[in-house]
């Protein structure tokens, strides 16, 4: 609490700001974080993050810090006490695409938390009606630090937007994201979701297809080693006909490593005509690694195409049989098969400097390029 009134007491904002920020203070005050016995947690235990001594610190957006209030109202800031404490710390940044405005250059928000402290970075984004253009939200910290992230998006009527959000915090870092995405008549949303690093994270989205003729990607890739624990929990509400959503989750563990994917597929009844599809696939390469997937569909329309499925293995071993067979060795051949695995995800980025800074992330926690050099 004292924090808190130091954190308010620092800043010169507007009174209805302000009054924002203490309604959401008292609502974590009154939930506190989650907890496993929620069904939403189960199989994530934030205990870890409790009891922690963090400074507040300042996220740097690129933006100017107005605030669109009409979207920051919608956003739900009791969702959970993560969310309750980012709207009262929040540092809002808002991003208006204008209409009928194509944007040819990615709009990079970078974030980087410094040793012990802790960032609310909440951006707004807006692509108008004809927008097009691509957001890049990245989290990359090199201590122990925690950052609890927002993003609220509207694609309105007939806008494209591609969004890639990349996560590769510190090993000592405690990651909380929310994604909530609003799609509009013949309006495209095209997002890849990359998660590298943390020693705890857990993503939540929700997107929302508004008028008819909306289309949606919601893919990711989850890398896991030594006792990383990774948790996402997606939900796609299709809220009106005609609309239609792919998502493709891809994980790879290894050590102890444990990830959590919970992906809702929701089919309203008036939402005739709806096309989804959902796959999370998970490769295995320790006994120790553990994954808990749990792909749903509520589907309450009949005139719908849907599909859903889950995966958790080890590599195949034909597949693996026949790169022995070319002279490869077994180590770099389960470490290619594993990268060629991840590369589905990784190659949908149509930002090379990007791709590129995964390939090599990838790459080096397998050890690939390292036993080529030495073959």
């Amino acid at each position: 609490m004292d924090a808190f009134k130091r954190f308010l007491t620092a800043r010169d904002e507007p009174e209805n700001l302000r009054r924002l920020r203490e309604d959401a203070f008292a609502v974590f005050t009154g939930m506190g974080f989650p907890a496993v016995k929620s069904e939403d947690w189960k199989y994530t235990n934030v205990a870890p993050l409790m009891g922690l001594d963090w400074k507040v610190s300042e996220g740097q957006p690129k933006v100017p810090a107005d605030v669109d209030w009409e979207l920051l109202e919608v956003f739900d800031g009791g969702r959970n006490g993560f969310t309750a404490l980012n709207v009262a710390f929040g540092e809002y940044a808002t991003l208006r695409i204008a209409k009928d405005t194509v944007v040819d250059q990615p709009i990079e928000f970078n974030f980087a938390a410094a040793d012990g402290t802790a960032q609310f970075p909440h951006l707004l984004v807006i692509a108008e009606a004809g927008s097009k253009a691509t957001i890049v939200e990245s989290y990359e910290s090199t201590a122990k630090s925690f950052t609890n992230a927002a993003i609220q998006i509207v694609v309105e009527d007939n806008a494209n937007l591609t969004h890639y959000r990349v996560q590769k915090e510190s090993a000592d870092a405690f990651h909380y994201g929310v994604t909530e995405v609003s799609v509009g008549r013949g309006g495209v949303y095209n997002s890849t979701n990359i998660n590298l690093g943390s020693a705890l994270s857990r993503h939540d989205i929700e997107l929302k297809f508004r008028a008819e003729g909306g289309e949606a990607w919601v893919d990711g890739l989850y890398m896991l080693n030594g006792s990383q624990h990774s948790d996402t929990h997606s939900i796609i509400d299709h809220t009106v006909p005609n609309c239609t959503s792919h998502q493709n989750y891809k994980g790879v563990l290894n050590d102890s490593a444990r990830a959590v994917f919970n992906g809702k597929v929701l089919v309203r009844e008036n939402a005739h005509g709806t096309d989804a599809q959902q796959s999370n696939k998970n490769l295995l390469l320790s006994n120790d690694a553990r994954v808990d997937t749990k792909p749903q569909l509520e589907i309450f329309n009949d005139d719908v195409k849907c599909a859903h499925g889950a995966t958790v293995g080890q590599l195949e071993e034909e597949e693996l049989f026949y790169l022995l067979t070319r002279g490869l060795p077994e180590n770099l051949a389960r470490n290619l098969l594993t990268y060629g695995f991840a590369e589905e995800i990784i190659n949908k980025i149509g930002i090379d400097s990007i791709k590129s800074n995964l390939d090599a992330a990838v790459l080096n926690r397998l050890k690939v390029k390292l036993e080529i050099e030495n073959i």
